[in-house]
């Protein structure tokens, strides 16, 4: 049994100081605080990469950290480029196609489907809504067609636009990284000596949170590079633009529930009621086959072992984390729900006397 330690009134205020004055450096940085956060986790994910590096260059730290941010730059700016300008060129080819659709009767041809004529007499004649009008949806398309390539341009430059707070971001991300791969050994020694607990409950802490990072960014991040991929791949044999709905699936797989079913399921609808219903089958199976699978055997496999974490706490914390962070809180929901986990697992294991008795009572 560790040695009880007696607080004083003096400790009392040095304690309740510290956390005044800790509380005000976080109000310093917690503008910076997703850029911080992200380096940490960037910088499990690179250390691999970075211990290789300094075992060819050895004694040479900030060489080899510089190297290490290096390497990252390339490995996501001139890809992110690459992809942005293929969808601003392929979103304006699509752009394009849907207003030649709408002008030369599609719309038209469309509404005049047999199970579109039912499914409009059904809305209108049951449900308590107002009448619906295909010549009024069909000027809505023509409108929104016409207006989609000046609109995505505008999106596009609002982006460019962003480039700069994005840059600053991404610099101050690597700034914060630089350091934390030189200084590895010395911030884990510090987080060590401050933890108020034994080695083993600090290794069991401090693995668990590299663990819960890794897979929060593997499970979720790679799910959606995994369904962006075979689902452009599987648009593209259909007919559409790959590169640009492929994308559009990518961000939809992060949502919970609806994911790319968001892209795909309208995509095979439009496909059956043109007459391409071989092509809509196709659609529709591949995505329920291939995509779909993804989502439900890649997730769960990258994210598995962490701190006991079942299907439906991965579930939650991905669900409440991005309700309460947005897109960041696929990492933040499932580290919260670990820690906890973790901590739980040392308060029984440091109460495991007085509960067991409590049992027993």
């Amino acid at each position: 049994m560790s040695e009880k330690i007696k607080i004083n009134s003096s400790h009392w205020v040095i304690i309740i100081a510290l956390l005044a004055a800790a509380f005000a450096c976080y109000l310093l940085i917690e503008p910076y605080v997703n850029s911080i956060i992200m380096a940490f986790i960037i910088s499990l994910l690179m250390f691999p990469i970075h211990e290789w590096l300094e075992r060819k260059i050895p004694k040479k730290k900030n060489i080899v950290s510089l190297l290490s941010c290096v390497i990252l730059t390339f490995i996501i700016v001139i890809p992110l480029l690459a992809v942005f300008a293929a969808i601003v060129q392929q979103g304006s080819l699509f752009s394009q196609n849907t207003y030649q659709w709408v002008t030369h009767g599609g719309i038209q041809t469309l509404f005049a489907h047999p199970l579109v004529v039912k499914a409009l007499s059904f809305v209108n004649n049951y449900l308590p809504f107002d009448n619906i009008e295909p010549q009024a949806i069909a000027q809505k398309v023509g409108e929104f067609a016409t207006s989609f390539g000046s609109k995505l341009v505008g999106i596009s430059a609002k982006i460019l636009g962003d480039a700069t707070s994005f840059l600053m971001d991404f610099f101050l991300m690597l700034f914060v990284l630089f350091f934390l791969l030189r200084d590895h050994d010395k911030i884990i020694s510090v987080v060590r000596h401050i933890l108020p607990l034994s080695r083993s409950q600090e290794d069991k802490l401090l693995t668990e949170i590299e663990q819960v990072s890794k897979s929060a960014v593997m499970g979720s991040f790679l799910t959606a590079i995994a369904q962006g991929i075979a689902g452009g791949l599987g648009m593209w044999i259909a007919g559409f633009p790959g590169l640009f709905w492929g994308t559009m699936m990518g961000f939809a797989s992060f949502i919970p529930v609806v994911g790319t079913a968001l892209i795909w399921i309208p995509a095979a609808t439009y496909l059956f009621l043109t007459g391409d219903t071989t092509w809509a089958i196709f659609l529709t199976v591949y995505c329920v086959a291939i995509v779909g699978s993804i989502d439900n055997l890649l997730r769960p496999l990258l994210m598995q072992g962490s701190a006991g974490m079942n299907t439906l706490m991965i579930f939650f914390s991905l669900l409440g984390g991005i309700q309460l962070f947005g897109l960041i809180g696929l990492i933040y929901g499932p580290l919260i729900f670990a820690i906890t986990i973790v901590l739980f697992n040392i308060y029984d294991e440091e109460f495991k006397d007085f509960l067991n008795q409590q049992d027993k009572s």
